[in-house]
């Protein structure tokens, strides 16, 4: 508890001194008590000279990154949750950078040699310079002898001792949250401890470079026989906790238009594809690469979409993404009842809202963006009025769904900065269109009646056990053997009322799956 104390102070002193309270204020007033906090614990620093030509949110960015490591992280990950600080931060936050200076290289190498061991390090032939350096790791470029051939690969290693300093820190930021939700009660609604803890569990994944590793292997196997994208393969005896051995990436940043041109790539299919292509990842896998800036996306000279940086993924489970794929083409086909049915189904509005009033506020959201011109609709717009719904609505957070939204809206940013005139809902169609076929097909009923019946068939030995157990206890009721003295009238017909249902229940489950492998078979 000490050390969290400790370390919280230093961290409040680090974020009183860098002004970044009163950046926030400028952007979104704060509660005075903060401000109070953050005065008292800049006593005896003096301000720093401001660059008055910075915007707010620059500044903002500026504060953060001189804060060190956490800080840049904390900053990334609320650029996530327009949620929590609203869509204007988190659009200023999204321009973060995440540069630091190099460590040296030979401790670098060093790390390398202890991770994979003397021979496996004697493969290497070449090692570069840091090419990149980030808060967690850093890039070197290398040629190793793989199987008598020489390999251009990428070698990703993390900062020494960054496990302890960031995880020390998120500590001390979670105790600071839990006291921020008890003093002030109204920011529960924000769950800012689940807030910290998802961001701890993400970073702490982000620095085990295995788990970055097998979501790159992941992505690879699941988009291998889809066009227009090549994700880079795996070295796995050159991978480690530390390190990250991965293709070496011969390509254009899809930030540099003009590079692109030159290669005869046409924008247009590419704008399209990766919209597509970040759709098929979602609602068919239900995994995706959750940080598709500009910074994380080349282009080859075939035109593939190459990603990199892996550490932060999302995953939707089977009901989710049947759930996100009809909420989406529900907005495609203005269809604003089926929309509110698919959030209730979801379990993301209350049950005691009106679906009706709840439908009549997606249409005010659906309606105007199919009035617009391409070029004015604005997924962040429809992104912040959705925000105000979940507010209104009384809605709890779904983190993955946000993960997904937010991603959602950067692919839109980069589709367009490739082609202005991109229509995110068109292009969205012919994908959302096939996985609703898919999972209200024939196919699709075939293969759930199979998984019941399946399911149903694991129980058939305990049928016996359970409906003699049922008949035995309402024989004893019938008998008067069964003490129920504890009960009144009501409960007695209630539990009496129990026991028949599941007895008759066990014979509808029975009769199910012989009525089900008669469909199947």
């Amino acid at each position: 508890m000490f050390k969290k104390i400790f370390n919280l102070f230093k961290m409040l002193r680090k974020l009183s001194v860098s002004g970044a309270i009163d950046i926030l204020d400028e952007i979104k007033p704060i509660p005075k008590t903060l401000k109070y906090i953050s005065f008292i614990f800049s006593i005896g620093y003096s301000k720093k000279n401001e660059d008055l030509n910075k915007s707010s949110g620059e500044k903002l960015c500026q504060s953060l990154e001189d804060m060190g490591t956490t800080f840049i992280k904390l900053g990334q990950f609320l650029a996530t949750r327009p949620d929590i600080i609203g869509d204007e931060i988190a659009k200023k936050l999204e321009k973060l950078q995440d540069k630091l200076p190099a460590f040296n290289k030979e401790d670098a190498r060093n790390i390398i040699k202890k991770e994979i061991g003397n021979d496996s390090f004697n493969d290497i032939l070449s090692f570069s310079e840091p090419i990149a350096a980030a808060s967690i790791a850093q890039v070197h470029f290398a040629k190793i002898k793989i199987n008598n051939k020489e390999e251009e690969l990428a070698i990703k290693i993390l900062r020494p001792n960054i496990h302890t300093l960031v995880n020390d820190e998120l500590d001390a930021l979670m105790f600071f949250a839990y006291l921020i939700e008890n003093i002030f009660h109204k920011t529960k609604r924000l769950k800012l401890v689940e807030v910290i803890s998802l961001l701890k569990q993400i970073t702490n994944i982000e620095m085990d470079l295995r788990f970055e590793a097998a979501a790159a292997s992941e992505l690879r196997e699941n988009t291998i026989n889809d066009k227009g994208i090549k994700v880079p393969k795996i070295y796995w005896n050159y991978t480690s906790r530390k390190i990250l051995t991965l293709d070496r990436i011969n390509g254009v940043s899809i930030r540099d238009i003009e590079k692109l041109k030159n290669l005869n790539i046409d924008l247009k299919s590419l704008s399209e594809n990766l919209i597509q292509l970040f759709l098929k990842q979602s609602v068919r896998d239900g995994f995706f690469h959750a940080d598709m800036h500009q910074g994380n996306l080349f282009v080859d000279k075939f035109g593939n979409i190459v990603p990199i940086d892996f550490g932060i993924m999302g995953r939707l489970d089977k009901n989710n993404k049947k759930y996100l794929a009809e909420i989406l083409y529900g907005f495609i086909e203005r269809d604003y009842t089926k929309v509110a049915e698919m959030h209730f189904l979801a379990g993301l509005v209350p049950q005691n809202t009106s679906k009706d009033e709840f439908a009549q506020a997606l249409r005010s959201i659906g309606e105007p963006i199919f009035g617009q011109s391409i070029k004015d609709i604005s997924g962040g717009n429809l992104l912040g009025q959705l925000f105000e719904i979940t507010e209104k609505f009384n809605m709890q957070t779904q983190t993955q769904l946000l993960l997904l939204q937010k991603t959602m809206v950067v692919v839109e940013g980069v589709a367009r900065k490739l082609n202005p005139d991109t229509n995110i809902w068109e292009v969205s169609r012919p994908i959302l269109e096939t996985w609703v076929k898919k999972v209200k097909g024939p196919e699709a009923t075939i293969n759930k009646t199979i998984e019941l019946s399946k399911d149903l068939l694991e129980r058939i030995p305990d049928l016996p056990n359970v409906m003699d157990n049922a008949n035995t206890a309402l024989q004893m009721i019938a008998e008067g053997k069964l003490n129920l003295n504890d009960l009144n009238g009501k409960n007695f017909e209630i539990e009496e009322l129990k026991l028949k249902n599941l007895r008759n229940n066990m014979i509808i489950i029975f009769l199910g799956v012989v009525i089900g492998l008669f469909i199947v078979f």
